[in-house]
């Protein structure tokens, strides 16, 4: 990435958005925007403005970050092996952006079975009521 876009992501992004999504950084478990939230809508990547998971999909998993079954749209969601702090991991990153939005696991409820594990900061939430005036009226669909 070029350092004029490292500066305009730095320009439209928090502290903890940039280091989450471009430094392959970790929000506080618990204390984050989008664990506890409980309103119908879609999360986008912060970044690029693309759609990643839907409020159908999430689930309260305990570990203190949103959790989900599955993405909106799976090709919108590319899975990297994560060697980092030890562990073998499986790092969730944006297709289009290539933010670093969290890990996944094979530990969900859902019919595959997987916990998409993410960062608040990596997401912007827009309710239900706002996908049409947001421009993502497609998915309005998914709350019908």
């Amino acid at each position: 990435m070029s350092n004029e876009k490292k500066e305009q992501l730095k320009q439209k992004l928090t502290e903890m958005q940039y280091h989450v999504t471009q430094e392959n950084g970790t929000e506080p478990p618990f204390r984050n925007e989008y664990y506890e939230n409980e309103e119908d809508g879609i999360y986008v990547d912060i970044v690029s403005g693309k759609p990643l998971f839907s409020s159908n999909d999430k689930y309260d998993a305990g570990c203190g970050w949103p959790s989900f079954t599955k993405p909106i749209v799976e090709e919108e969601v590319i899975e990297k092996e994560d060697f980092s702090h030890s562990m073998v991991r499986t790092e969730v990153r944006s297709k289009e952006a290539d933010s670093h939005l969290g890990h996944v696991f094979n530990d969900g409820p859902g019919p595959n079975g997987l916990r998409y594990c993410i960062n608040s900061a990596a997401l912007r939430f827009i309710p239900k009521q706002d996908l049409e005036k947001e421009g993502y009226s497609t998915y309005k669909k998914l709350f019908d």
